[in-house]
């Protein structure tokens, strides 16, 4: 139990003393390029998508 109990108080000073946490304003940055990224992905996945339905309609008359 005491290791445990050793482990749990370091990592609580490691947490609390050695890590840098992000500004707010770079949470919001990083924010906005996870959004824009993950849109263009879609956007891009979604064109993907419809040129290949177009593509198997037009060559096997499936879909």
């Amino acid at each position: 139990m005491e290791k445990v109990t050793l482990y749990l108080k370091e990592s609580y000073q490691e947490l609390m003393e050695h890590v840098t946490w992000p500004t707010m304003a770079q949470l919001q940055e990083s924010t906005i390029v996870v959004l824009v990224t993950s849109a263009i992905l879609a956007l891009l996945i979604f064109l993907m998508d419809v040129a290949c339905s177009i593509t198997f309609k037009n060559i096997y008359g499936i879909f």
